[in-house]
């Protein structure tokens, strides 16, 4: 399986993040699979900030979820995670992985006015 991140790599400060993961060699529909979006601040350790499961269901970080959505396009095989209100704070690189250790390749983005 294959995890590829793409997204605007520089918002402003309240703007919406939406990044795609698009997923190849499987599909994210696979029975017992969850998609997951973890993010790195510089010289910070990873956050993990939510997941979708193969059947849809979400769950979220507390400390995110008020400004989190992770959804899934079934047709194109790809999965969205949208972060509201961004602040200077969300600048990180963003990854999706998946269930059994997949990781994509990362983007960075940046929030800055």
């Amino acid at each position: 399986v294959q995890l590829q991140e793409s997204g605007p790599g520089l918002l402003k400060p309240s703007q919406t993040l939406s990044l795609t993961c698009t997923v190849s060699g499987g599909s994210i529909t696979t029975n017992g699979y969850w998609w997951m979006w973890i993010r790195q601040p510089p010289g910070k350790g990873l956050e993990w900030m939510g997941a979708i499961r193969y059947s849809g269901n979400t769950l979220y970080s507390p400390s995110l979820k008020s400004r989190t959505a992770i959804s899934r396009d079934t047709s194109k095989n790809q999965v969205t995670l949208q972060l509201s209100s961004v602040t200077p704070e969300d600048t990180a690189m963003y990854y999706c992985l998946d269930v059994q250790g997949d990781w994509g390749q990362g983007t960075q983005v940046t929030v800055s006015s």
